[in-house]
Order: C-alpha cells, then sequence, then structure tokens
C-alpha cells in the first residue's frame, strides 16, 4: 500500500514539473512579482460589470471623453455660419437697413446680455461653437473642449488650444446696444447674446476679437481680405435679423466687403 502510495505521489509530482515548465515556455521571460496580482487585477468575473468606464489607475494620463458623431452643421472654419445669406440677398437686405447716427452708451453693461447660456448636456454656447467651428474636437465630462483644433477666419491663425479662442459676436454687444438694442427685454437681449440660428457667434483668435472690439466694420475689417465678403454678409443679415441700424460710414463699408463677393 506505501508503495503505491508513493507511485501516486510520484507520479503527481512529474505532472506538476511538466505543467511548470509548460507555463513558463509560453512567457518570454520570466515573471516578476507583480505578475500574479496583475492577472487577477485585469480579469473580469463571469457578469461583473465591464471596467472600461472605472476610473485610470494612479498615475495614468486621464483620456478625453470623445464627442458624439452628430450631423456636420455650417461653421465659421469652413466658411459657412447658420443662417447666413448669399451675396444677392445680403445685397437687399442691406438696402433696406435704417441709416441713424449711433445712439448712447448710457445704461450698457454686458451683464444686460446674459451669456453663455445652458444648451443642454452640460454645454453652453461658448462650448457648442467651440464644438461646431473646431476639427476633431474631445470634450470632458463637464462639456470642456480639450482638445482640437481651430482656424481662425478673422486672421488665419491656427489654433489647438481652446484657451487660445474667443466666441465672437459678428455684431458686438456695444454696438448692438448703440443701434438699437437698449430698448429690447432682458429676455430679446439673451436671445441676441446667444444666438446659434444666424449667422452671428463664431470661435476666432483672442487676439483678433481683442482687436476688434465693440467697433464697427467702418473702422475694423478682418485682416483676411478673403474673409470680406463673408463678414460683410454676416453683419448684415444679422443688422437685418435684429432691426438695428447702421451709420452712413457703415453701410458703405459693408457694400464693399460684399462687392468683394462678386455677382
Amino acid at each position: 500500500m506505501r508503495r503505491q502510495k508513493n507511485k501516486w505521489i510520484t507520479v503527481l509530482t512529474a505532472a506538476a514539473l511538466l505543467a511548470l515548465a509548460g507555463c513558463e515556455g509560453v512567457d518570454s521571460g520570466p515573471a516578476g512579482p507583480e505578475s500574479k496580482d496583475h492577472a487577477s487585477a485585469t480579469a473580469t468575473a463571469p457578469g461583473s460589470p465591464s471596467r472600461t468606464g472605472d476610473a485610470p489607475a494612479p498615475g495614468a494620463t486621464p483620456t478625453a471623453k470623445p464627442t458624439r458623431t452628430s450631423t456636420p452643421r455650417p461653421s465659421a472654419g469652413d466658411g459657412t455660419l447658420p443662417g447666413m445669406p448669399t451675396a444677392t440677398q445680403a445685397r437687399r437686405q442691406l438696402a433696406g437697413l435704417t441709416v441713424a447716427p449711433q445712439g448712447t452708451m448710457t445704461g450698457y453693461n454686458r451683464d444686460k446680455f446674459p451669456h453663455w447660456a445652458g444648451q443642454g448636456d452640460s454645454c453652453d454656447t461658448r462650448e457648442t461653437i467651440l464644438q461646431r467651428d473646431g476639427k476633431g474636437v474631445q470634450r470632458d465630462a463637464q462639456c470642456r473642449a480639450v482638445s482640437g483644433r481651430w482656424v481662425s477666419v478673422y486672421d488665419g491663425k491656427v489654433i489647438t488650444s481652446a484657451s487660445g479662442l474667443d466666441i465672437d459676436h459678428t455684431v458686438p454687444l456695444a454696438n448692438a446696444w448703440r443701434s438699437g438694442a437698449r430698448s429690447w427685454t432682458q429676455e430679446q437681449r439673451k436671445a441676441f447674446a446667444n444666438d446659434l440660428s444666424h449667422p452671428q457667434l463664431l470661435a476666432v483668435s483672442a487676439s483678433s476679437n481683442r482687436s476688434k472690439g465693440d467697433q464697427g466694420p467702418d473702422t475694423w475689417q478682418p485682416p483676411l481680405e478673403s474673409y470680406w465678403c463673408a463678414y460683410g454678409r454676416s453683419w448684415t443679415s444679422v443688422k437685418s435679423t435684429y432691426g438695428l441700424t447702421v451709420t452712413s460710414a457703415e453701410k458703405a463699408m459693408l457694400g464693399r466687403m460684399i462687392a468683394t463677393c462678386g455677382s
């Protein structure tokens, strides 16, 4: 009986040694001291949730949340904006604008044009425009643009960080105030400041937007003359849509800009 028992011990020992040798042959090198712990940590038990959505391991670089795939919309980056009129339509709108001297700045405050309004999915108007006008834009859980590529149509600058961008109001808030918005309600001014349906908002380089300030086209024009056609059409469209007045010098310059569109 003892002899038979010893025989089984010998057989089992040999089998164990063969199995161990086989495992070592699969690995490309000796296993490190953490191999067993790593294997058990990454294995997913049947029926348990996937680990894909877990927080990254300490020291790992968090990855940005990819944006949802959506139907392409008009954007400043590809030379169009929502509600952009044709040159013929813009000329007709320009002819219908009321010419008047600029009004006073008395009572003006940017807070009277509430922005940026929420647009759903934790996004506000600014983040919505950054997504619309950029390429390959990725956003985090708070909808902040964390990567992407934008071309500023005013000056041609290529920008890869959202911090280098401003959202420009084609017709600046202060200009709108001087040309009629001072008589609007707060809700009307909020709609104007967050308008996603007309060519009023676009992402541009911070430097070009700050150079523009609240000036009209008679005193400031985009450095890239190739954008004058689009700029003249968009400015004219916004003034027409909202019933805002223009000065004679402003109207003359808008005519020059739209003339660069050709027939």
